[in-house]
């Protein structure tokens, strides 16, 4: 476990790029994370669009206006969903969006993992996103990324405690425990 956190702790939000080019074999296996991303009732109601930034740089600055995110990566994914293909609670509550969003998480740590620098972008303009990338009324763009080898460093992150966030048992219980693991034994 402490891998996979140490690896959680080690990404981080990647605002300039390295120009060169990332293997193929790299952005596949990034790629095969975002594919094997958990899904409700596993429909998988998401797609990625890779976009190389050389040739789209114009076109990825109408969706968000950065050199970070248009000009220096090599690469731009974009990450939709598909309302119509994914899980629906009994409340009508439609998962496409929490879907996707696991699987953009499942690419950032996998690209993290290679070395690769990616940035959660939510601020880009969704109609030029929609006209850029071509997407048909049904698809919904959730996110991007810039994806590329970091020119920067990470800075110290401050996160809320984790007492501030865990209650037990419901809304405004108890605090949990810090540094307590049940792991069944007495």
């Amino acid at each position: 476990m402490l891998d996979v956190l140490t690896l959680m702790a080690a990404r981080y939000s990647v605002r300039a790029y390295r120009p060169e080019l990332l293997p193929e074999e790299v952005v596949a296996r990034v790629l095969e994370a975002f594919r094997l991303a958990p899904t409700a009732a596993n429909r998988q109601p998401f797609r990625a669009i890779v976009v190389p930034t050389a040739e789209h740089e114009a076109e990825l600055r109408r969706i968000y206006d950065r050199d970070w995110f248009a000009a220096q990566p090599p690469l731009v994914v974009a990450v939709c969903a598909l309302a119509g293909e994914a899980w629906v609670r009994r409340d009508g509550h439609n998962y496409a969006e929490i879907d996707a969003a696991i699987a953009m998480d499942h690419l950032i740590l996998a690209a993290t993992a290679e070395g690769l620098g990616t940035c959660w972008v939510g601020a880009f303009d969704p109609a030029a996103a929609r006209q850029v990338l071509g997407l048909p009324p049904n698809v919904e763009p959730i996110a991007f990324t810039p994806l590329g080898y970091p020119a920067d460093s990470a800075r110290a992150k401050a996160r809320r405690p984790l007492s501030d966030l865990v209650y037990d048992g419901r809304w405004g219980g108890g605090r949990r425990e810090l540094g307590v693991v049940n792991d069944g034994g007495e």
